[in-house]
């Protein structure tokens, strides 16, 4: 007997029948509907890094939970959930593979998310889930702060608040109506106090930062360079970073954005000679905004790529503290960038004087593999024989212009010896062939060279205020080292295509018709649309701005601003400012629901007269007690004073009818007129007893 009582306990366990223990907490279908679909909408700003299984457990999860809701299913019990949990710990174990950063942590939260829905049975676990799910949309910001996301995130909090009013009043008619309504009136009374909260509290830098970086690759350039890899990468119109001159833009042909050199030919592949060294763990700083731009500056603002190497136009010095100087004249931030990063740089006239380079600096960009290519080692030998560095230069590129070369967004597959291929049989390649191909001609011929990979071109953003450079403006272009001059630009693809550096990408290749043809969702696809490429330009306008003043309003752009008002304000005045404005939030708040509380009673004339009689009850030797009816309290009135008992009887009735009655009082007004007329009655036969009271007590003194 024992042994089955046992054995049931385990299957009852094992079935989810522990959910009968809290029949007396029972979560409301709808409230929980709500905190199902903010958990949906919350993930959104996660589908791009999550791992599919991992989206696809949650939803599993979570729709397990609302089949539960109605007897379609029974929730697990705890020897179950157990396993469940120790199957799915298991798979993201093996997922992440050891590496242990912010973005797997976060990824660990939303696999616990989904887990918790398969224990919450009771109103209690409907709260500590609400609480966990909020704390997601602040996750989520780590990862994404473009306005649209910043609004999906605010939409799922919204969504979350309204399942808790439905939790705590799930029977209160047009529910859903009055919940959005008391969220728009909570949202505008508090929306001044964010604000200024926003613009005057101290925005101090944390003691410690912790980087955000996952190892996982985003889109954008990477030290190395094969032949087709910025072909590639040229199909994808995602913004790569947005410019704000304070002068005028230069011309199109001249918008040269150098990243980083690749001077080392290991077989087919371009890479980095020298290793850049990593920084100490942290976050670079992502506002470099020091006031108004001046004519010859420009602002930056990068998109995350993991990476430290910004992006510059030539002859440009570092203006912003968050960006340096490094060699060959690149820039580099001290840490990686794992989230926007605004820099601000300023363009100097060129020297006159050329960069000198030591005999050893220049022997590693004459590096070459042993064999390889013959055929282009023999080119390069003949023009070094009658020629000087610059005539084989500008000969190597008429060759280019003259001959039948090709760009294409279609390379054919070069076998071994691809350089020789492109050079002499199949004449079609992208700029990265063309730059390759350049530079081991060049070296074959005794000039120093290297591969500079950055980026060329940008289109203006509306109003024509700023640049938008993205990835398909990927270019890779060639620097020669020229006695008396330092290094000059040789880009083989203007000798080639020149539309590509005139115009861009799309003018190149519009013969060809390859523009973002793997990309059919991507608004720069139709930008022939004059409503589509309007929509899509003013929307990058919102989000640039949303970007540069709410997302970059950091400790330098405060204090720039606050400098500007009368008095000019510092940390400290900042501090008291901010004391200030919590301190009047709060009596102001304090203040409109002190009034409101007035107002609303005197609105209710009902609740006066009701208040009025528990005052005359209490006159009279009966104060009221806690929970008591208002007919006990009439009872224990006519047991004290007989002469009004009909009177407050009858004045009972009169409340209870107000309260419990079926249906509504059409005539409330008059009900409240009949009220006062009793109660005023009750008054005189109660001044009455008393007087009666007292003389009664003044003869037997008299005595």
């Amino acid at each position: 007997m024992g042994f089955g009582g046992a054995g049931l306990s385990f299957l009852d366990r094992l079935r989810g029948k522990e959910s009968d223990d809290t029949s007396g907490n029972y979560l409301p279908a709808r409230a929980l509907l709500w905190l199902i679909a903010g958990f949906g909408l919350l993930l959104l700003p996660q589908w791009d890094r999550l791992p599919l299984w991992l989206i696809a457990a949650c939803a599993v999860l979570a729709a397990w939970r609302w089949l539960a809701q109605y007897g379609r299913v029974r929730l697990p019990g705890r020897l179950l959930r157990t396993g469940i949990m120790l199957v799915l710990i298991g798979v993201y174990v093996a997922t992440v593979q050891g590496r242990f950063t912010v973005d797997t942590a976060a990824s660990f939260f939303v696999l616990a998310v989904g887990l918790k829905w398969l224990e919450t049975r009771s109103v209690r676990d409907f709260y500590v889930l609400f609480f966990i799910l909020t704390y997601l949309a602040s996750v989520n910001f780590l990862f994404h702060q473009e306005i649209l996301w910043a609004l999906v995130n605010f939409t799922g909090i919204a969504l979350l608040l309204v399942g808790l009013q439905v939790l705590n009043a799930p029977e209160l008619p047009n529910g859903m109506t009055s919940g959005w309504r008391r969220l728009g009136g909570m949202f505008l009374k508090t929306l001044p106090i964010v604000i200024l909260l926003f613009v005057f509290f101290p925005r101090m830098s944390p003691l410690w930062s912790v980087p955000l970086v996952s190892g996982e690759a985003r889109t954008g350039i990477s030290d190395t360079m094969r032949p087709g890899d910025i072909s590639n990468l040229a199909q994808s119109s995602e913004r790569a970073f947005r410019v704000t001159f304070g002068g005028e833009m230069p011309a199109y042909r001249d918008r040269y954005w150098r990243g980083l050199i690749l001077d080392y030919l290991d077989g087919e592949t371009w890479r980095q000679g020298q290793r850049e060294g990593f920084g100490p763990l942290g976050r670079v700083a992502v506002d470099g905004g020091i006031g108004d731009l001046e004519p010859n500056q420009y602002d930056v603002l990068l998109e995350p790529t993991d990476q430290r190497w910004a992006f510059a136009l030539e002859n440009s010095r570092a203006v912003s503290d968050n960006v340096f100087e490094g060699m060959a004249d690149l820039f580099r931030f001290r840490r990686p960038a794992d989230s926007p990063v605004r820099y601000r740089l300023a363009l100097e006239e060129e020297g006159s004087s050329p960069e000198q380079q030591s005999p050893a600096q220049l022997r590693q960009y004459l590096q070459l593999p042993a064999e390889g290519n013959p055929r282009a080692r023999e080119l390069a030998g003949e023009l070094r024989r009658t020629m000087g560095d610059e005539q084989v230069v500008r000969t190597l590129l008429q060759r280019f212009r003259e001959q039948e070369y090709f760009y294409t967004l279609r390379p054919p597959a070069m076998p071994d010896d691809g350089i020789d291929s492109l050079l002499f049989d199949e004449k079609r390649g992208f700029c990265a062939h063309y730059a390759g191909a350049t530079t081991f001609v060049l070296r074959a011929a005794g000039i120093p060279s290297r591969v500079v990979v950055g980026y060329q071109g940008g289109e203006s953003g509306a109003g024509g205020d700023y640049l938008i450079v993205r990835q398909y403006d990927a270019h890779a272009w060639v620097e020669a080292y020229i006695d008396g001059r330092g290094w000059v630009r040789v880009d083989p693809t203007a000798a080639i295509a020149p539309d590509r550096i005139e115009s861009g990408l799309r003018d190149a290749v519009a013969e060809e018709g390859s523009f973002l043809e793997d990309s059919w969702a991507s608004p720069q696809r139709y930008a022939d649309v004059a409503l589509v490429q309007w929509a899509s330009l003013q929307l990058d306008r919102i989000n640039y701005q949303w970007q540069r003043w709410v997302v970059g309003y950091q400790g330098q752009t405060q204090m720039d601003f606050m400098s500007r008002l009368p008095g000019g304000f510092g940390m400290r005045e900042l501090g008291y400012m901010t004391a200030g404005i919590v301190g009047a939030g709060l009596l102001i708040a304090g203040l409109i629901s002190a009034l409101q509380m007035r107002r609303g009673e005197r609105r209710d004339a009902f609740r006066r007269v009701v208040d009025t009689w528990h005052r005359l009850c209490a006159s009279a030797g009966v104060p009221v007690r806690h929970g008591e009816t208002p007919s006990v309290l009439a009872s224990r009135l006519a047991k004290a004073e007989p002469a009004a008992a009909d009177s407050a009887r009858l004045f009972a009735r009169m409340v209870n009818s107000h309260y419990y009655g079926a249906g509504k009082d059409e005539n409330g007004g008059e009900q409240v007129k009949r009220m006062r007329r009793l109660l005023a009655t009750m008054k005189r036969q109660l001044r009455k007893r008393q007087l009666r009271r007292s003389r009664t007590r003044t003869g037997k003194s008299s005595d």
